[in-house]
């Protein structure tokens, strides 16, 4: 018998899910996907030009607030659960309003879908979204290109608009940020390495974007999204913790999993986290990844003049994933007004327009900041006139990109860098360079 399946997803793990597990799979009839956590993902259509043949009309993408009665409508026999960052006790949740309705509930195995490469793979990902992951994906792309390899990185997938233009995405140039008409989301991932002269790939069909990927690296960094483990077998596995969410480790799937296949270990910013938290997470690790060399790092922020902050009245925006499902009251915006002596910092609730206090109303622990939210044009309009309408001497901008040049904001701002940094013994560099000599042994 074809067992009727939904894929329960957020625009990214779901599509690979479904690549690599369902589709041309006689056994299964996908009858919908759901989708969460992104705005305005759903509605969709995962186009029948990617479905395959089995799906000649191609697959429904629904809000997962219809998932009950999408189950009982089609009779659904089987749910696979396909997305990121979601504490063990959602998912469970989750998994007993699927059963309670007559399905199966099912998780995929991390490494049952990981693709195999002809190159080695680095992978870097997290036990949590904002833990750190872009800039030591960064910090392993020019240790790499330092032993001399063509590094290319292949990032986890943000295809938010049309599916069937970004199957495969390559990005060498900021005019291909415009060519593939990128939202600020996507930007924050990809410009940073494009700066550093680092090919970057992402898309929807990650075979075929392994592939192309082989055929201009010596090395590939899997860069991850979320706490999402990698879409590639990785040789040498990186996983980034955050002592400011100690315990988070243990709590939230599948970044557990991350944990425990874990090769090296980074604990970020213990520049900035009690030492009691840093410990928590080293024992963490120690009980949970016994094979896991650890890497003590600190997230190094700077301005470039910290003039314009101390003592200003300030408006900080931080990273918006970091703050929406990744749970963070503030990030290295705050680190940066408290350690160059911002006068005070002004919350933006007041001021919200749009879809911005939509996002306040659907993750209310975010009170004193403003997320970077950009996922469409019109988020982004709300964005600057949430921004522009703050009565502030300052706009401090803690994103990965510079969001004023994408803005028109009327008051002076100031952007926030921070950066990869070893804080001691063993350093992240000697011990990727131990891994790949073993690979080369």
């Amino acid at each position: 018998m074809v067992e009727k399946v939904i894929i329960m997803g957020a625009a990214g793990r779901d599509f690979h899910n479904f690549n690599v597990y369902f589709k041309d799979n006689p056994r299964y009839q996908v009858v919908g996907m759901t989708a969460t956590q992104i705005p305005d993902i759903d509605g969709r259509m995962y186009p029948p030009e990617l479905a395959g043949e089995l799906y000649p009309d191609g697959i429904k993408i629904c809000p997962e607030e219809e998932l009950s009665d999408l189950i009982q409508q089609h009779k659904v026999d089987l749910v696979a659960f396909s997305y990121s960052d979601v504490p063990h006790g959602d998912v469970m949740h989750k998994a007993s309003k699927v059963m309670a309705k007559g399905a199966d509930f099912i998780l995929i195995g991390a490494t049952y879908t990981m693709l195999r490469s002809t190159k080695p793979i680095i992978s870097v990902c997290a036990v949590r979204t904002g833990c750190g992951k872009s800039q030591t994906t960064r910090q392993v792309c020019k240790i790499l290109k330092k032993m001399g390899k063509k590094v290319v990185a292949v990032r986890h997938p943000m295809p938010y608009g049309d599916l069937r233009e970004q199957v495969v995405q390559r990005f060498s140039s900021y005019e291909d940020f415009e060519r593939h008409k990128c939202t600020i989301e996507e930007r924050e991932e990809y410009e940073p390495l494009v700066a550093q002269d680092i090919v970057v790939y992402a898309g929807v069909d990650y075979e075929k974007i392994l592939r192309e990927a082989e055929k201009e690296a010596d090395v590939i960094v899997w860069d991850g999204g979320n706490n999402d483990t990698p879409f590639f077998y990785p040789d040498v596995h990186i996983v980034i913790f955050d002592p400011h969410r100690a315990g988070h480790e243990l709590n939230y799937f599948p970044g557990e999993t991350n944990m425990i296949m874990a090769d090296i270990a980074v604990i970020n910013k213990v520049d900035s986290a009690d030492r009691d938290q840093i410990e928590i997470v080293r024992a963490n690790i120690e009980k949970h990844a016994e094979k896991a060399m650890i890497v003590l790092a600190e997230s190094e922020v700077s301005v470039e003049d910290p003039g314009q902050v101390k003592g200003k009245r300030v408006l900080i925006v931080e990273d918006g994933p970091t703050l929406t499902h990744g749970e963070m009251e503030y990030g290295a915006g705050v680190i940066a007004a408290r350690t160059f002596g911002a006068g005070e910092i002004i919350s933006p609730l007041p001021y919200a327009a749009g879809s911005i206090k939509s996002t306040y109303d659907k993750y209310p622990h975010v009170k004193s900041v403003l997320p970077a939210m950009g996922y469409g044009d019109d988020q982004i309009r709300d964005l600057e006139n949430t921004i522009n309408a703050v009565d502030c001497d300052v706009v401090l901008f803690a994103t990965p990109i510079d969001l004023p040049k994408l803005l028109k904001i009327n008051k002076p701002t100031v952007r926030v860098k921070y950066e990869y940094k070893d804080s001691s013994r063993p350093v992240l560099e000697e011990l990727l360079l131990q891994k790949m000599e073993n690979l080369t042994n």
